[in-house]
């Protein structure tokens, strides 16, 4: 049996963190996520031992003092549950990230929970993909949309932001991904996105004119369902969903993939698998790179040990209309 969500109806916590997003927004408030490396070494700073703005607080993920903050976010951060009290101070439990015009509510660092979830430069990267595909496309015959592991729901609600009379399906086995997709699609008043609990695209309803993905494809030793990808160096999940979004997609559909790439003795595996599962089709695809290097901390680990290098890249396929 299929289990739907509404981002229409919140929770009494989610409403109150939805209330926290609207009142960060109408502060001017503004955050970049970095990488977590990245992340770490400004924390590292001496000056940064403690918050001493809504950036330190709700970005960076400092320890801050009560005196901090104004008592409004105090106290919708108590009424949202997501306030910690600890020896060094209060801490936020969530994240806000500013993308494009948006705003994102999203897991606080560290990421260390198994249900964590991420928003990050991949985020920016995807995003940024989508825009290039719906510009180059002109947008034609978006009407049925499944975003497959929409985490905090960002390429759902931009997609939803462009054609608001789509049908917008954010998929995830993560329920805490879909409260968050929910609070953000409320705060960006895009409620054509439906927040579903679905392990890839096996709970979604129908066919589709567009298909994305950013899966994870990282091979994590805790296997934190936002990281782990499994398979050959990560690849499982991508493989997967490639795989079932195919027989998915109506005539004149397309599929947008994000994912990253452990290289090999100057190789691609990746493309070598997707070239078998497209190479003598009947789909127009394209493949490209879009960043040579990213987690590159990752190849310390042994499962790396054949690995020169980690690359983002975007798979376009097309089906014939």
């Amino acid at each position: 049996m299929m289990t739907k969500d509404s981002c229409s109806a919140l929770s009494e916590r989610n409403q109150a963190l939805l209330q926290l997003g609207e009142a960060l927004r109408a502060r001017g408030y503004r955050f970049t996520t970095v990488t977590p490396l990245t992340h770490s070494r400004i924390n590292q700073r001496r000056e940064n031992a403690m918050a001493e703005d809504l950036a330190g607080v709700f970005g960076w993920s400092r320890p801050f003092v009560r005196g901090a903050l104004d008592e409004e976010i105090f106290r919708l951060m108590e009424a949202a549950d997501v306030l910690v009290a600890g020896v060094d101070g209060f801490r936020s439990k969530v994240r806000w990230s500013n993308l494009g015009d948006g705003l994102y509510v999203h897991s606080s660092f560290p990421t260390d929970e198994k249900d964590a979830v991420f928003f990050g430069p991949d985020t920016y990267r995807f995003f940024q993909a989508i825009d290039h595909l719906l510009d180059a496309s002109d947008g034609k015959g978006i009407h049925r949309v499944a975003d497959v592991g929409c985490g905090a729901g960002a390429a759902a609600i931009q997609i939803a932001r462009r054609f608001p009379e789509a049908d917008v399906q954010a998929l995830d086995i993560n329920r805490r991904a879909l409260e968050f997709t929910r609070v953000n699609a409320s705060l960006a008043g895009t409620h054509g996105v439906r927040a579903i609990v679905s392990d890839h695209l096996r709970e979604a309803e129908g066919s589709f004119d567009l298909i994305v993905a950013n899966p994870p494809y990282l091979l994590d030793p805790a296997r934190r369902t936002y990281r782990h990808g499994g398979g050959e160096l990560g690849s499982g999940l991508s493989l997967a969903i490639l795989d079932g979004g195919l027989g998915r997609l109506v005539p004149g559909g397309t599929l947008l993939l994000y994912t990253g790439v452990a290289m090999v003795a100057g190789k691609d595996p990746f493309y070598e698998r997707v070239l078998g599962f497209l190479g003598d089709s009947d789909y127009q695809w394209h493949y490209r790179e879009l960043d040579p290097d990213v987690f590159g901390e990752e190849l310390a680990q042994a499962s790396y040990a054949r690995a020169e290098r980690i690359a983002a890249v975007v798979l376009e396929v097309h089906r014939a209309a």
